[in-house]
């Protein structure tokens, strides 16, 4: 994933100001690396090698949208949770209906009024595995780049297309106007 620096978890809120979030997450015992806000977005980026538990950041993340938080934060926050740590490889990895492995969470999530909206891992054709109460909402997008569906001869034609991920997150950061810094440039 070379969007972000390599070992980051980024957490985006829309509707939160950027100092209560990373209040939020430091009192949960994250090493917070940078804090930001952007185009409507609070955004922290945290030491995944640090965080307590992979599986435990992205909860906070789904957290931070639900009744737990509401009077901190209001009704109709969102998130996006961003890993760029590797995608699990653990045999029930693959298999969205239990628990995700603890150590490796998901690449990317979106939450919104405490549950997960959509998510999924990225590159190397992962995206095809999406889970969450709007699993199909970018579809569209993931369609036409190439990356699912029937039709997808960039894999075949171009080695290594999409293999990090980096135009999946392109499209995640177009679509939800994620904010740059923290993100770098999107292909």
């Amino acid at each position: 994933m070379s969007l972000l620096p390599p070992g980051t978890y980024a957490t985006f809120c829309r509707g939160m100001e950027a100092g209560l979030l990373h209040r939020i997450l430091a009192d949960a015992g994250q090493r917070i690396r940078a804090v930001g806000e952007d185009g409507g977005w609070g955004w922290v980026l945290q030491d995944a090698d640090a965080a307590p538990c992979g599986q435990d950041a992205l909860d906070l993340a789904r957290d931070i949208t639900g009744y737990r938080f509401v009077e901190l934060v209001g009704d109709g926050a969102e998130t996006v949770f961003l890993a760029s740590t590797p995608a699990c490889e653990c045999p029930h990895g693959q298999n969205y209906s239990i628990p995700h492995c603890p150590e490796h969470p998901f690449q990317f999530s979106y939450h919104r009024g405490g549950f997960e909206q959509l998510y999924l891992n990225v590159g190397a054709r992962r995206e095809s595995r999406r889970g969450g109460a709007m699993s199909d909402h970018l579809l569209p997008e993931l369609l036409a780049a190439g990356i699912v569906g029937r039709d997808t001869p960039r894999y075949a034609t171009e080695p290594g297309f999409n293999e990090d991920g980096a135009v999946t997150l392109g499209i995640l950061a177009r679509h939800f106007g994620l904010p740059s810094p923290p993100l770098s440039a999107v292909a």
